[in-house]
């Protein structure tokens, strides 16, 4: 498998129609022109059969733009689109049935908030982990903030890249990466707005 993420475009764009005010295809295209080379589809609202149309659509998008997409929660509908890739959250199918189902080529990302977490995902075959909230959020309930020093300490213990995630912005993002995050997960800070502008925000930090 390719490397995930380089230094030189760490950026993971979750999509929110919420947030953004626009459409996920909308949102997509708008973050392949800002230069985002990971994307994940994250949708709670739509029925199964909505969210398999639109996964196909985004999958073309960024098949043609070669941008990483992977989808939130669904395996069966990221197979179906043939997404690079699932991310899974704690509560939803464990990493070895995923990978049985979903064979060894395709990306498996896992939320963690603890070192225990982020271990048990590495062991069980995860291909990153994504680790926080880093700082205060009001985009996601995840529980309180872990801070730069527990980064630093699961940086520690994980060898698979991590994906650090919650109250990411242009003025911490460099300490973030500094801690030991491979990559950085954002929604509020780039979908909040004109992504394109957004974006370039980040682009003094992560470079």
């Amino acid at each position: 498998m390719a490397k995930l993420f380089t230094r030189q475009n760490p950026l993971y764009l979750i999509t929110d129609r919420t947030l953004s005010g626009l459409s996920h295809t909308q949102i997509v295209r708008q973050a392949i022109a800002a230069g985002i080379r990971t994307i994940q589809l994250r949708e709670k609202q739509m029925t199964k059969n909505e969210l398999y149309h639109e996964a196909l659509s985004l999958r073309e998008l960024t098949k043609k733009h070669k941008v990483t997409f992977i989808i939130n929660d669904y395996i069966d509908i990221a197979l179906a689109a043939d997404a690079d890739g699932v991310h899974l959250g704690q509560d939803d199918m464990p990493v070895e049935e995923a990978r049985r189902i979903m064979g060894k080529k395709k990306i498996i990302g896992v939320s963690t908030h603890s070192l225990k977490q982020a271990l048990k995902a590495q062991e069980a075959g995860a291909d990153y982990i994504g680790f926080g909230p880093m700082f205060l959020t009001s985009t996601k309930d995840a529980g309180s903030p872990k801070g730069l020093k527990l980064l630093s300490k699961v940086r520690a213990h994980i060898k698979i890249p991590i994906v650090a995630i919650g109250g990411i912005s242009p003025n911490n993002v460099s300490t973030v990466l500094e801690a030991g995050a491979d990559a950085v997960a954002v929604m509020s800070a780039i979908l909040r707005g004109d992504i394109k502008k957004n974006t370039e925000k980040f682009l003094p930090a992560i470079k």
